[in-house]
């Protein structure tokens, strides 16, 4: 389960929409605790991605290392990733799925022609699939599929 803060909620959807119509991606940073994680902070990154920033996104390995350095310098944990699917619903893809790495959160936000209209988050099971992870906050649930 993940919650996420309202400054944190806010910020991911204004790197978004901001963004649109390519794809935003960032980091989220916050705590675990008894399986549910908090994300308290945000870092937004530049979209590395060669090419066409409309359907994909990377991060770039120095992006990773500034985000692991920042969750230590904070003593904040690096719960994640997220990133927008402009036009298109926040279901991961299979570009998703084989870039995603265990343990992290991988929440996407759905922007339609500017606007956000929902959220859902994903990790990965053993089998290296997604499943959805449950936001605990029913403002952000299956608001636009």
């Amino acid at each position: 389960m993940i919650r996420i803060m309202i400054q944190a909620m806010e910020e991911m959807i204004g790197d978004a929409t901001g963004t649109f119509p390519d794809e935003c991606c960032g980091f989220m940073f916050g705590t675990e605790e008894d399986g549910l994680r908090t994300v308290s902070a945000i870092q937004v990154v530049d979209n590395a991605k060669e090419g066409d920033k409309r359907r994909r996104f990377e991060i770039s390995a120095r992006d990773y290392m500034n985000a692991e350095s920042l969750a230590e310098e904070r003593g904040w944990q690096l719960l994640g990733i997220y990133h927008s699917h402009p036009n298109h619903p926040p279901v991961p893809s299979e570009h998703d799925r084989v870039a995603a790495q265990p343990f992290f959160s991988y929440l996407i936000l759905s922007i339609h022609d500017r606007a956000f209209s929902g959220l859902r988050s994903w990790r990965l099971n053993d089998n290296f699939q997604f499943e959805e992870e449950t936001i605990k906050d029913e403002r952000f649930i299956h608001q636009n599929q």
